[in-house]
């Protein structure tokens, strides 16, 4: 069987879909071919028993081009928004920082917090950043050895970048937070983060095209230094002029065969191949666990980067009379291997200081780790690729070639904008 397109998506997760949503309505008809049977990739949801438990994404950005992709190609946006968003738990309190950033945030931590406001400020401008090889844990100890004001930027960097203040530059840090407006809005989808996902590929059958779930590229077809389609498991070839990558470029290069790529992309590749890691506890309780209405972070723990409290706002995640939470970390080291057992056992810890009782009141759900070939980040921020391939036709989205200082499904969702931007300069859908 041999059928003709515009565009073929491979990967029907974030990038993948917000591309070929943007594509679809845009009147290039586009195929997504995902392998598994749901959207939404590491961004999706799971239900366990009822509990509609979040695969890796946890909260989504309002305001920002996740919410203008939607709005623009038609796709629903039911995301809610809790309030205050986040509280950061330090000396015992819950503190909202709502209003007051960075300086309200850190004098509470520390008389020497104005110190690290002036290098924040410092840092909105290029010659007061920190040079490239800086990791922000050193950049914090320039000012402070205070484990408190080290855990913030330990459990930020975590939230935002899925890696530890070991691993992420200083200047990827301060670049997103002196630049891309710092303390995000976000918040939660009531059918769980794919009931975004499921919206984005209704929105691309409404307007023609297809998503195939539970099928596989096996190859990426060749005529000399362009793409012409694929060959999916079974045999069946689909043509089309762009093919758009969603499954990050390490696992692009294996659909072209080594063979048929460049050296010197390919060593880029494996360069750049920094995946990241993470690691989660999914629980639930019939009592109300945690204050805070959407996320609680912390200023001290051993791993626990933060709880995110689904049903004050999203009850429909729950069976009835129930509440669901995850708990979430960053392992040591957050780039390569590490002790999963050991590093469990802190997160728990964690969450028993933090839950008085947490073993009698709370029923663990699952516990998942993300790593390898099924990272949180399929690149440290600041190591990224570029979006390009060295065949005409062929594009790369997603996690591994974001924008610089970007991180999560937002920087997914503007891959996709950019992309799509160089599809339409280079390509006519044939009907035009």
């Amino acid at each position: 069987m041999t059928q003709h397109f515009d565009a073929i998506v491979i990967g029907a997760g974030a990038g993948g879909l917000f591309t070929a949503a943007r594509l679809q309505h845009q009147g290039y008809r586009t195929i997504v071919i995902e392998r598994l049977d749901k959207v939404g990739g590491r961004a999706s949801t799971t239900d366990v028993n009822g509990f509609q438990v979040n695969d890796g994404a946890i909260v989504i950005e309002v305001g920002g081009v996740t919410e203008r992709t939607c709005r623009e190609v038609g796709a629903p946006f039911d995301i809610r928004e809790p309030s205050p968003p986040i509280l950061y738990r330090i000396k015992g309190k819950d503190v909202d920082v709502t209003g007051g950033g960075w300086g309200f945030l850190l004098q509470k931590l520390t008389r020497q917090g104005a110190k690290l406001v002036g290098g924040i400020g410092a840092a909105r401008k290029d010659d007061g950043l920190p040079e490239e090889e800086m990791t922000l844990h050193e950049w914090v100890s320039k000012y402070t050895k205070n484990e408190g004001v080290h855990g913030i930027f330990r459990n930020m960097a975590a939230s935002v970048f899925a890696v530890g203040s070991e691993d992420l530059p200083a200047r990827v840090f301060l670049t997103y937070f002196t630049r891309k407006s710092a303390f995000k809005r976000f918040g939660f989808h009531p059918e769980g983060t794919i009931g975004l996902w499921k919206g984005l590929a209704a929105t691309i059958e409404r307007d023609g095209g297809e998503v195939r779930l539970s099928t596989e590229v096996e190859r990426i077809l060749l005529d000399g230094d362009r793409v012409t389609g694929v060959v999916l498991a079974g045999g069946e070839t689909l043509h089309a002029p762009v093919v758009v990558s969603n499954v990050g470029p390490a696992a692009t290069v294996r659909l072209l065969g080594e063979d048929n790529v460049p050296a010197e992309f390919q060593e880029t590749v494996k360069r750049n191949d920094r995946p990241t890691a993470m690691i989660t506890v999914n629980f639930a309780s019939q009592e109300r666990l945690i204050d805070a209405p959407g996320m609680l972070s912390f200023a001290t723990s051993r791993r626990l980067a933060y709880i995110a409290n689904y049903t004050d706002i999203c009850p429909e995640m729950a069976p009835d009379g129930w509440h669901l939470y995850v708990g979430t970390g960053v392992p040591k080291p957050s780039v390569g291997v590490f002790d999963e057992e050991a590093e469990y056992a802190l997160l728990l810890d964690d969450l028993r200081e933090t839950i008085p009782g947490f073993d009698e009141r709370a029923r663990i759900l699952s516990k998942v780790t993300t790593k390898d070939e099924w990272p949180p980040q399929r690149a440290v921020a600041g190591f990224d690729m570029t979006h390009d391939t060295p065949f005409a036709g062929l594009w790369n989205v997603g996690d591994a070639v974001k924008e610089y200082a970007n991180g999560g499904t937002t920087a997914c969702a503007e891959t996709a904008e950019i992309v799509v931007g160089k599809i339409t300069a280079a390509f006519a859908p044939a009907g035009s």
